[in-house]
């Protein structure tokens, strides 16, 4: 299937596909990054590969796929089905999986936790409190992430450092976890991350033109105002210090 065209006027890559004045310098590290870390972590004598990207499906992860197929790496792909997934992102993933680019991997929740869950608290428990919003995403990603990383020693995400002020001091690559983790975009912005995909022509998320710049799920996820932070749609009632589902917070930071 060929993907959707989105570079029409008014689309996002449109809208915010401005690179920084050294974003030659940010694509030369970004690949480093991503070599340094096949490099490391690729198997040997046909191992599988002891590192993985996790990809949303995300503007970020849509970039670091790009780089990883570009570069031909021995890196695997994983995207987490939550089961709450939008729809543009469920047709999103079915055209990632038809791609030539390396095999992806679908984690999705127990089906008998989900049912559990949903028929002890409803379908829309996350509205209740944080535990119960931070339960499902227990239920839903924090536990399907441990089965993807099973094996693996590294995995590679799209956090950027402008996306939060949580985020402010990612690093390119976080060895203060068990997994080493790379961040090969934590330098970019925003603009940086659509000059990529328009030079490109990366198939996307259709969401990101209805201003929505960070994708979860459907429940948990709203489109954003001018003037708010990348984040801010997400979790969107509750304290700004709550807005993780974990997948990102240390271990001393989840016990704290």
């Amino acid at each position: 299937m060929s993907p959707p065209s989105h570079f029409k006027t008014g689309t996002a890559a449109s809208l915010h596909a401005r690179p920084s004045s050294n974003y030659s310098i940010k694509l030369a590290e970004a690949q480093n990054v991503l070599s340094q870390a096949a490099a490391q972590f690729s198997g040997l004598s046909g191992a599988p590969p002891r590192i993985a990207q996790a990809s949303s499906l995300g503007a970020e992860d849509v970039v670091i796929s790009h780089l990883i197929c570009s570069l031909k790496l021995n890196i695997g792909v994983f995207v987490l089905d939550t089961g709450r997934l939008h729809p543009e992102t469920t047709a999103l993933l079915d055209r990632f999986k038809a791609a030539d680019r390396p095999p992806v991997v679908v984690y999705s929740p127990a089906t008998e936790s989900v049912i559990r869950f949903v028929t002890q608290e409803g379908s829309d428990a996350m509205y209740k409190s944080v535990a119960l919003r931070k339960a499902c995403c227990g239920i839903r990603k924090m536990e399907p992430l441990e089965r993807a990383l099973k094996g693996k020693d590294a995995w590679i995400t799209g956090l950027r450092r402008e996306q939060s002020g949580a985020r402010a001091e990612v690093p390119l690559v976080d060895l203060s976890e068990l997994r080493v983790k790379f961040n090969p975009l934590a330098n970019w912005t925003w603009g940086d991350v659509w000059h990529t995909i328009q030079k490109n022509e990366l198939d996307y998320n259709p969401l990101h033109d209805q201003f929505f710049p960070s994708i979860g799920c459907e429940p948990c996820t709203r489109a954003t105002s001018l003037g708010e932070d990348f984040r801010s749609g997400r979790w969107w009632w509750e304290d700004e210090a709550a807005k993780e589902c974990g997948l990102h917070v240390k271990i001393e930071e989840a016990k704290a």
